[in-house]
């Protein structure tokens, strides 16, 4: 087995990573931050997604030796100016459900054709041979109350564009099929077969 770090102790994000790149980069194993040795975790500091992914891998890979991954994601919001963007887990400072709660409360009098959003993620691989990061967008909407028990963060508040349904609402396979970090992973997954190759 080849091993690669995903610089994150999400473990359903971990889950989720696993699910997408297992059948796309043969013999890989996925290790997370439980999975090696501790060391000091950067505070995400950078103002963009791709700045944030950068820091954990770099400082994942300096730590390990191994080629590392890491993303950082978050949903952006039309009605509110992008926001929460990078501070989308931290947005409330008390977890999922807060930040749910929160998001709901300052969209309440918006409109349904002015709750856009976009899921983002970023994700970094850093290797003995470089550094590349893959951006991807999955446009939606802001529902208006909670459906579904699947996903996490912010899926029981998003549907996809062509979708009724949460993003919570979907199978792990139908939302990996279209959601920002499978787009963004399957296209790193030949860079990971040529990293684990060096």
């Amino acid at each position: 087995m080849s091993e690669v770090v995903l610089a994150s102790r999400n473990q359903k994000k971990l889950v989720e990573l696993r699910r997408v790149l297992e059948p796309l980069v043969p013999g890989i194993e996925v290790l997370g931050l439980d999975d090696v040795a501790p060391f000091d975790e950067p505070a995400e500091t950078e103002p963009t997604f791709e700045g944030n992914a950068l820091l954990k891998a770099h400082a994942c890979f300096a730590a390990t030796g191994l080629p590392s991954l890491a993303d950082d994601s978050g949903i952006a919001v039309d009605a509110l100016n992008g926001m929460p963007g990078v501070l989308s887990a931290r947005w409330s400072g008390a977890g999922d459900e807060a930040n749910n709660r929160l998001l709901l409360s300052q969209l309440v009098d918006v409109p349904d054709e002015r709750r856009g959003a976009a899921f983002v993620a970023a994700v970094a691989l850093v290797w003995d041979g470089g550094e590349i990061v893959e951006t991807r967008r999955m446009p939606g909407r802001i529902l208006r109350a909670e459906q579904g028990e699947g996903g996490f963060g912010y899926d029981p508040l998003f549907a996809a564009d062509g979708n009724e349904r949460s993003n919570a609402e979907l199978t792990p396979e139908q939302k990996d099929a279209i959601s920002h970090r499978g787009q963004a992973l399957r296209a790193l997954a030949p860079h990971i077969v040529a990293a684990l190759g060096d």
